[in-house]
C-alpha cells in the first residue's frame, strides 16, 4: 500500500522551475491524503506563478499515476503566502558598525562553511544601498523568479539561496537613493515576501550602522544570534564598539567575532605583517563576551575569487578553522 512518505519522497525529487529546489525544500507540500486508490494532494501556490502551477500540476499527477495501486490523482494549489510557507531554524546576523571590515566577505564564508557542513542555507543581504553579495556569489546577472504574491530567491553554484536588492535593479550599479523607512521595508519584503523554504540557517548581511536597517532586522525577525566582525584599525574598533553596544541593548546574543585583514603573509618569507596594527581580535572577543572565530588575512586570493565570483571556492587553513570554530559554536 502506498504511504504518505513514499508520496513525500517522491514529490522530493520534483524541482520547482525558476528554483531547483523541490517542492519539499521550498516547504510547499500542504498535505497529502491517501484514501483507498486515490491519492489528493494539496500544494501552496506562494510565489509560484500560474505557469509554474500548471507544469507542476501535470508533473505532481503524472508521478503519482506511476504510484501502485492509485487510480485518480487530485492536485490543488492553496492560496498560501511565503511568510506562512518558510520554515527557517536559525537567523543569524552578521553586523559591524563599521563600513569596510568586510561584512558581506565574513557572510559570504559563512554561508560557505555551512552549507559545506550539509546544512540547507540562506543569505539575506540587507545592506540595500550597498550590495555586494550577488557579485561575490557570481550572480550578477542572473533575476529571481516568482509572482504577485512573493518572489523565489536565486541559487548559488553550490545551493544557497540569496535574496539582494541588486538581484531586482535593472541594472547592478544603479543607485538606491532611498530613505530608512523604505529601505526597512524592503528588509521586511525580504524576509515575508521571499520564499525561502525549509532552511536551516539564514544569514543576514547587515549595512553599516546601528540605526534602521539592524533595528529592523533586530526588531523584526527572530534573530538567534549576532557575529561581528572588525579589523585592527583602532578608528575602526572605535565603531565597533557602539555595534556591540547595540545589540547588548537589543538583548541579542552576541556568537562570535571574527577579525578580517588581521595580517598579511609575504609571499617569500612567509612573514606576518599586521598592516594595520596589531590585533584587535582578541580584545574585542572579550568585550563581547564570544569566541574568536576567525582572524582572515589580507588575501590577493580570496578577494580574485570574489571578484569573479567565485567565493565557493575559496579553501585554506583559515578558512577551515572558521568552519570548525562556527561548528562548535552552533553545536553542529
Amino acid at each position: 500500500m502506498v504511504t504518505e512518505d513514499q508520496v513525500r519522497k517522491n514529490l522530493n525529487e520534483i524541482l520547482v522551475p525558476g528554483s531547483v529546489r523541490s517542492l519539499v525544500k521550498l516547504n510547499l507540500v500542504r498535505s497529502i491524503k491517501i484514501e483507498d486508490k486515490q491519492v489528493d494532494i494539496t500544494l501552496a501556490s506562494a510565489a509560484l506563478n500560474p505557469g509554474t502551477q500548471d507544469w507542476l500540476k501535470v508533473k505532481v499527477g503524472d508521478m503519482a499515476n506511476e504510484l501502485p495501486d492509485i487510480d485518480t490523482v487530485t492536485v490543488s494549489f492553496e492560496d498560501i503566502k511565503p511568510n506562512q510557507v518558510n520554515s527557517i531554524g536559525n537567523v543569524i546576523a552578521v553586523m559591524s558598525g563599521k563600513g569596510g571590515v568586510g561584512k558581506s566577505l565574513v557572510t559570504g564564508l559563512l554561508g560557505v562553511a555551512l552549507s559545506r557542513l550539509g546544512k540547507d542555507v540562506g543569505i539575506l543581504d540587507a545592506d540595500i544601498t550597498g550590495p555586494s553579495i550577488p557579485t561575490m556569489f557570481g550572480l550578477s546577472n542572473t533575476r529571481p523568479s516568482g509572482s504577485d504574491s512573493g518572489i523565489i530567491p536565486v541559487l548559488s553554484k553550490n545551493g544557497i539561496s540569496i535574496m539582494s536588492i541588486n538581484l531586482v535593479l535593472p541594472h547592478e550599479d544603479d543607485a538606491v537613493i532611498w530613505r530608512g523607512p523604505l529601505i526597512g521595508k524592503a528588509i521586511q519584503q525580504f524576509w515575508d515576501d521571499v520564499l525561502w523554504g525549509n532552511l536551516d540557517y539564514l544569514i543576514v548581511d547587515l549595512p553599516p550602522g546601528t540605526a534602521d536597517a539592524p533595528l529592523t532586522v533586530m526588531q523584526s525577525l527572530p534573530v538567534r544570534g549576532v557575529i561581528i566582525v572588525l579589523s585592527p584599525q583602532e578608528l575602526a574598533n572605535m565603531v565597533v564598539r557602539k555595534a556591540v553596544k547595540m545589540v547588548d541593548q537589543m538583548k541579542v546574543p552576541i556568537i562570535g567575532v571574527v577579525e578580517n585583514m588581521s595580517y598579511f603573509v609575504l609571499p617569500d618569507s612567509g612573514k606576518k605583517l599586521e598592516l594595520f596594527g596589531k590585533s584587535k581580535g582578541e580584545e574585542m572577543a572579550k568585550l563581547a563576551g564570544a569566541p574568536l572565530l576567525a582572524q582572515i588575512p589580507i588575501d590577493p586570493s580570496l578577494a580574485e575569487l570574489c571578484d569573479k565570483g567565485e567565493v565557493e571556492r575559496y579553501s585554506t587553513e583559515t578558512f577551515d578553522t572558521l568552519s570548525k570554530n562556527i561548528s562548535q559554536v552552533l553545536k553542529l
